[in-house]
């Protein structure tokens, strides 16, 4: 390649999506060293060094990624889907146990969870299949059952590990990626129907006491204050202390003191707050939106269907991790295990983030070739 060749790539290249992770990775592991630094354990202490490490195989893969071709996603969505899907069967026969949960599988030194990859192959898979109808027709309910029946395959085996909010959140992308394809409001109608029955049937039947008990403690945390609303009310204290400019960095008391638990993964968001208050979470917010608006503006803008649908798939999957994890820190939804996108400590969500972000930039750097 010459050097003309190479100005002219470099011009195409999108860098707005990687730049705007890497800025709030860099404040996600500030918080994630503050967070932990006073622990007692080594291991924990060390936990941003991992971190840090994890975020760069991320970033090099995701880089790696962003120079596929587009019409490769179409291509080998079916693949992606097919062998996402043995994963799942896999890690439930043969997955490590931790927690109470069957969700990882480890070979050697690498600990991969199937469900965050299953969370990229539902994407491509439901842009292949949506984009095979035409455009300006809006689909009705018989159009949506092969595509729901793709989705309920990965999500039953992913309910049964049992992750119920990695489960939630593929439906989610579901029903958003349908709503942007077009739907008739009859089919909208029916929708909400089975949306309604479905979530009955599934808390009286299917889901464990806990998890149940997830849901209580998220209607009245007080009334398991030492128990399962424990977590909740703490982290409403972490977040209500830290007021509008915060109480500075690395002047967290419920991480000093272990107040509140796991809050490197799922209550990284709480911590933030205490420590760099309203001013400090509304720039982190700000960068947020920043990156769903630049999802939202490069699916307006590309010409094909299928990249279109795709990006909206992957602006849905940062929107419900973001909202989902914001909203239960907060007390305004209930507690599941989901993490903040760049924030939370985890290598398997960090790898899927990265790979999503450079199948955006890939997308956005193949709309200038048109």
């Amino acid at each position: 390649m010459n050097r003309s060749a190479i100005v002219d790539f470099l011009k195409r290249y999108d860098f707005t999506f990687f730049g705007i992770s890497l800025a709030i990775f860099i404040m996600g592991v500030c918080n994630l060293y503050s967070a932990t630094h006073a622990s007692s354990s080594d291991v924990m202490a060390g936990l941003y060094k991992v971190q840090t490490a994890k975020f760069f195989l991320s970033f090099v893969l995701g880089a790696a990624v962003s120079f596929i071709t587009p019409k490769n996603y179409f291509r080998y969505s079916y693949f992606f889907y097919f062998m996402a899907v043995v994963l799942l069967v896999l890690v439930l026969v043969l997955g490590h146990k931790g927690m109470g949960a069957q969700r990882w599988i480890i070979l050697g030194p690498v600990r991969l969870q199937p469900s965050e990859i299953t969370k990229i192959a539902v994407i491509l898979v439901l842009g292949r299949w949506f984009a095979r109808t035409n455009a300006d027709k809006e689909l009705g309910f018989k159009e949506l059952i092969i595509p729901a029946l793709l989705v309920l395959v990965p999500t039953i085996l992913i309910v049964a590990e049992p992750d119920l909010g990695t489960g939630l959140l593929v439906v989610l992308i579901f029903l958003v990626m349908s709503f942007y394809r077009r739907l008739k409001w009859k089919t909208i109608g029916i929708l909400m129907l089975l949306g309604l029955v479905s979530g009955g049937v599934m808390y009286k039947f299917g889901l464990k006491e806990y998890q149940k008990r997830r849901i209580v403690t998220f209607l009245n945390p007080g009334a398991d204050a030492r128990g399962s609303g424990y977590n909740a009310i703490q982290s409403k204290i972490a977040i209500g202390s830290g007021q509008f400019l915060g109480k500075g960095y690395l002047k967290s008391s419920q991480a000093s003191l272990n107040y509140l638990p796991e809050n490197h993964t799922d209550f990284v968001f709480s911590i933030f707050n205490e420590e760099h208050g309203f001013l400090g979470s509304l720039i982190l917010i700000s960068l947020y939106l920043i990156l769903l608006f630049r999802f939202i503006w490069l699916a307006q803008s590309v010409p094909r269907m299928f990249d279109s649908i795709v990006v909206i798939g992957i602006m849905s999957l940062f929107f419900w991790h973001t909202v989902i994890n914001m909203g239960m820190v907060m007390g305004l939804m209930p507690i599941v295990g989901l993490p903040l996108p760049m924030m939370s400590y985890g290598g398997s969500s960090l790898l899927t983030f990265g790979i999503c972000t450079g199948m955006a930039t890939s997308i956005s750097n193949a709309r200038n070739l048109f």
